[in-house]
């Protein structure tokens, strides 16, 4: 049974047969992991020490001192990764995977230090700008004050990213001077509360800074104030269950969701088959499709191509898929493990049954897979889904398989083509592929309104881009519509985002004062 860490001590909850806990299984071989539950734990005592004791703690400091923590942070996580690697193999995750969830966090810990002791003050608050004169003399001013809110942070995650996730929002969260509370993804608890204990085994927060819920946090909802923020990462469906809870809705709580989407690749007319270009563009489908099988939030769904390019396209995708190995993420040679559990692998499979309804799959079998050294009917494992499909069907657009599935979608002309990529009623990302400066500009003004970030790839920067599923610290990462119409980063932009900002008209001695001129 994994325990919790609340009021800065692990809790054992006491699942009954009225609450019974749930069993986590490995990805990989079926056998039975942990338990899982959040019954009996006391989430409003856990609340108020987070408001009483690590808030306090917390805005007592500059933003210079909170950025210590975040390196302290890293530090200690950093020391102990290879725990975090070995236990990312239980959930189908490959040694590269895991360092995409494990060393991605360490590096957004250390990204936010260094950009906070750049950007921020060395002060518990911020004046924002030049005080603006209000009256006709000199002496009556107004200005911005960005305070942290006396709140906490409830984080609720998704099961993908068990490291990262938790440690971006903790990163902004500490640096803001609010408290977090952290819900672990059920499918990978195990992980994220391994990382609680680290954190917890060096002691580098204030008490009360950090706490970690395993199991349901539902009832915590009911708890939440007006200053507090509630975090979420995961379905655009659960999104819309927290966000129209009552107590949130009537308490007006600070909601930010990064929700799913169908993200989308698009590939120009004036780009070649068989030119280096085109290449690249394989690589990103390839990638996005096998990179943690497909279980990331920005993952490639739809391949837009012109219609004269599909079956180049097609083919092009499907030998680049040929080459990828399934299997054990530990077994020599594997470049692709397994989905996160046996339920996920059948939402995968009904998901893309429906898309092809409309058209074939071109690559895989969703019933069939070959893997090395692992059980296919234990693991939850899924060949590469490679669909073509309808464009015009309503599928691709709104069903999301998450997991190693993309559909590759013709369109006839340029106007086709952004009329399809907005049909995804709001996406985290999209990659546009062209030489063409004028196609490209032209689409990225329509495609732009529908997404939170796009990934313009072209001859000019292919052999530096970080790739379309890589959000960075500095720029938004969210998205409008179906995505949820949050944003989890922003850079410093977005810790101020999570403090209060309050309008302060008044003489200059207590604006000086106030930004410690």
């Amino acid at each position: 049974m994994l325990q919790s860490y609340l009021q800065d001590t692990w809790v054992t909850p006491t699942a009954t047969a009225d609450e019974p806990a749930v069993d986590v299984s490995d990805a990989v071989t079926g056998e039975f992991v942990c338990r899982v539950s959040s019954a009996g734990l006391d989430l409003a005592g856990a609340f108020d020490h987070a408001r009483r004791v690590g808030g306090p703690a917390l805005r007592a400091l500059t933003f210079h001192q909170r950025a210590d923590l975040l390196d302290a942070l890293a530090a200690a996580v950093r020391a102990r990764r290879e725990e975090l690697y070995t236990l990312s193999a239980r959930a189908g995750a490959t040694l590269n995977d895991a360092r995409y969830d494990v060393d991605g966090g360490i590096r957004v810990l250390r990204d936010y230090a260094t950009r906070a002791r750049a950007e921020l003050p060395d002060a518990p608050h911020l004046v924002e700008g030049p005080a603006e004169r209000l009256a006709r003399g000199d002496d009556f001013l107004g200005a911005h004050l960005v305070t942290p809110s006396p709140g906490l942070m409830l984080q609720v995650n998704a099961f993908n990213f068990p490291v990262w996730a938790p440690l971006e929002k903790l990163a902004q969260s500490l640096l803001a001077g609010m408290p977090s509370v952290v819900k672990a993804a059920t499918p990978t608890s195990y992980l994220t509360e391994h990382l609680i204990r680290i954190v917890a085994d060096a002691g580098v927060l204030p008490p009360g800074a950090l706490q970690l819920v395993v199991g349901s946090v539902r009832p915590a909802l009911g708890l939440l104030g007006e200053q507090d923020v509630l975090s979420f990462t995961g379905s655009a469906a659960t999104a819309e269950t927290l966000r129209t809870h009552p107590n949130v809705v009537a308490r007006s709580v600070r909601f930010n969701a990064e929700a799913d989407s169908v993200n989308a690749i698009v590939l120009a007319p004036d780009v070649t088959p068989g030119s280096p270009l085109f290449d690249a563009f394989v690589r990103e489908v390839v990638t996005e499709m096998t990179v943690k099988a497909g279980q990331k939030c920005t993952a490639i769904r739809r391949v837009l191509v012109p219609g004269a390019h599909e079956s180049a396209a097609l083919d092009a995708i499907s030998a680049a898929l040929a080459g990828v190995v399934v299997g054990n993420p530990a077994a020599e040679g594997v470049t692709m493990g397994a989905v996160v559990s046996l339920a996920q692998r059948d939402d995968i499979r009904r998901a893309v049954r429906r898309i092809a309804e409309s058209g074939r799959f071109v690559h895989g079998d969703p019933e069939k897979v070959r893997v090395l050294d692992a059980d296919p009917e234990r693991g939850a494992f899924l060949d590469t889904l490679l669909v073509s499909a309808d464009p015009d069907a309503a599928a691709p657009h709104e069903v999301e398989p998450f997991g190693p599935a993309a559909t590759v979608l013709a369109y006839r002309d340029t106007e086709h083509g952004a009329d399809l990529v907005a049909r995804g009623r709001g996406s985290l990302a999209a990659s546009v592929v062209s030489d063409d400066l004028a196609w490209t500009t032209a689409f990225v003004r329509e495609a732009a309104p529908w997404h939170g970030r796009l990934h313009l790839l072209d001859s000019a920067n292919m052999a530096q881009t970080t790739g379309h599923g890589s959000p960075l610290p500095a720029l938004r990462h969210g998205g409008p519509g179906r995505a949820g119409g949050g944003s989890e980063m922003a850079g410093t932009r977005g810790v101020l985002d999570l403090m209060q900002r309050t309008a302060v008209q008044g003489s200059r001695r207590v604006l000086d004062a106030l930004s410690g001129a």
